[in-house]
């Protein structure tokens, strides 16, 4: 009796486990693109202040390279495409609440980032620069010490400053957004530190304001930010890209924004 009791048991406990180990593989599934397909809509989350990657226009408009790009494999993944401003301090928990489906905003890819978010295959090459106001007396990184630095929270350029010795006396300001340090530049802020891509917009939007100095600070490369789990849906995304680099629309997207195509994705 007690033979078959124990045999009954060891049954149970392997339907059990069965089971169990059943469901959690379940829970395991990406659904992540089937989801997006469904609802037939991509979120896309970004701060809506980063020109010319992801910004808002004259006339209220959310514009851009990366919403361009963004636009065009949501119409071949056959989906709408919805525009979410978010506190860029606050991404990656917007990314995790299920708010947004991806972050797709000049998102620099770096280590840490990459353990908290699926990071994309890269598609742009960035670098972080000083700028300054054009009649600024600061000719280097040197002359920076003791000066306010205006920086964006949460930013990569935050992480360049922090690693570059010849910064490491300057008086570092925390700003929301790169449209604020600049507004801030000669008036609070004696430099900042951002992307190459934003600097380069400014000096040409607004001649004889401010200046590029010769300092690369960092090399990046431009990611999108998609859920750990969301594997589907980042190599969909991923496919559309590439098929675009293929037949020439984001050469297209590029020439556009940036007047030659400076992408990097095969």
């Amino acid at each position: 009796m007690k033979k078959i009791i124990i045999g009954l048991l060891a049954v149970v406990l392997a339907a059990s486990c069965l089971f169990g180990c059943s469901s959690k593989e379940e829970s395991k599934e990406d659904t992540s693109l089937s989801e997006v397909k469904e609802k037939k809509e991509l979120v896309l989350g970004l701060d809506a202040s980063f020109p010319p990657m992801g910004f808002t226009d004259e006339n209220q408009n959310i514009v851009g390279f990366d919403i361009d790009l963004a636009k065009e494999v949501a119409k071949r993944m056959g989906v709408k495409l919805k525009l979410q401003p978010i506190n860029w301090d606050s991404k990656e928990q917007e990314l995790d609440t299920g708010n947004i489906d991806c972050i797709w905003n000049g998102l620099t890819y770096s280590k840490d980032r990459s353990e908290v978010m699926l990071c994309s295959e890269p598609y742009m090459e960035n670098h972080q620069v000083l700028v300054v106001p054009a009649d600024s007396k600061i000719k280097s990184l040197d002359d920076v010490k003791n000066k306010s630095l205006g920086v964006q929270e949460g930013s990569t350029a935050a992480d360049a400053v922090d690693k570059t010795d010849e910064l490491k006396d300057a008086k570092i300001v925390l700003l929301p957004d790169n449209v604020q340090i600049l507004n801030d530049l000669g008036n609070g802020c004696d430099a900042a530190v951002m992307d190459e891509v934003v600097a380069k917009y400014y000096t040409e939007q607004d001649e004889g304001k401010y200046k590029v100095l010769a300092a690369d600070l960092a090399t990046e490369d431009y990611v999108i930010g998609f859920r750990k789990g969301d594997k589907a849906l980042c190599k969909e995304v991923e496919k559309q890209l590439k098929a675009m680099a293929e037949d020439g629309k984001m050469a297209e997207i590029s020439k556009k924004w940036f007047g030659e195509d400076i992408t990097t994705i095969k």
